[in-house]
């Protein structure tokens, strides 16, 4: 009885470390536009801030920071706007290395406030109930294929009963400002409905990574290391794409022939996490580009 309640615990402790070391995949965020009308300041790029953060908390996913993407958009010349669109976000992820991008844009923001003693008014004074509401529209893009796997609008409320407050000057780049707000709880409940949209539809999309150097020791660099959950111990097969082919109806990428380059093994950690030194297990001829992956096809 011992031996196999010691089995069983053991068991359960390799579970725990195969969950704890579940590989991240990377996630680029668009700055969102702003189509509320609220007149609030930076609503569409704080909504996108607030929604990196939540999915950096959730220790899930392994965000892309906003200065890389903007740095990327800048050099790329993708508008004078800084957003990223639904035609453009498969290249700017590509280069990124974000198996996803989220586009989306704030359409609702706002309150409407009802006198206790009957009557509506909006961004009124005086004792009120007032209802806030965001609504958070969201697509999602694979940036291998170019296919939006998910497009939904998220919604968040908040009732409150009380004086009520004036909003026009809201700074939605300044968190303390609105965190605590109706408006401020409204929209946390869109980013984090938004959140669980990404969880789901990230089980559709394979986690790959990318060599970024071929060492003259016969090693390599791949990206991610540690920020990505990628251990020392691990091993990767590594594939080259090949041409990719577009459906001549849509014009969308229907994937690529992969062809089998080798198999690497992680052994060091190395910038900050950013990456991580490999033996090579079998194969030769490493390219810097070459994909990397967990699972072989």
């Amino acid at each position: 009885m011992k031996s196999k309640i010691l089995l069983l615990l053991i068991a359960a402790f390799v579970l725990s470390l195969t969950a704890s070391a579940q590989l991240k995949k990377r996630v680029a965020i668009s700055r969102f536009e702003d189509r509320s009308g609220s007149g609030y300041n930076h609503l569409g790029s704080g909504v996108a801030d607030m929604l990196a953060t939540a999915l950096v908390k959730s220790g899930k996913f392994a965000v892309i920071e906003r200065q890389e993407l903007d740095k990327l958009v800048e050099e790329q010349k993708l508008g004078e706007s800084g957003l990223v669109t639904a035609q453009t976000a498969p290249k700017v992820g590509q280069l990124l290395g974000a198996e996803l991008f989220v586009v989306g844009a704030v359409t609702e923001c706002g309150t409407k406030e009802s006198n206790i003693g009957g009557g509506v008014s909006v961004f009124g004074g005086g004792l009120k109930t007032k209802k806030a509401r965001t609504v958070v529209d969201i697509r999602l893009i694979n940036t291998s294929t170019g296919e939006i796997i998910a497009s939904e609008a998220e919604e968040g409320t908040e009732s409150t009963t009380g004086v009520a407050v004036r909003y026009e000057n809201m700074d939605f780049n300044n968190q303390d400002s609105w965190d605590n707000t109706d408006i401020g709880k409204a929209t946390r409940e869109a980013v984090n409905k938004t959140v669980d949209l990404i969880a789901t539809n990230m089980e559709k999309i394979p986690w790959s990574g990318k060599i970024i150097k071929i060492n003259t020791d016969g090693t390599v660099l791949m990206k991610p290391g540690s920020e990505g959950n990628v251990a020392t111990g691990m091993v990767f097969f590594v594939v080259r794409k090949g041409e990719d082919i577009k459906d001549p109806d849509t014009g969308l990428s229907l994937g690529a022939e992969e062809s089998k380059v080798g198999k690497v093994k992680a052994t060091e950690d190395m910038l900050r996490g950013k990456a991580m030194k490999a033996t090579v297990l079998e194969g030769k001829d490493f390219q810097v580009g070459d994909i990397v992956r967990d699972k072989e096809k």
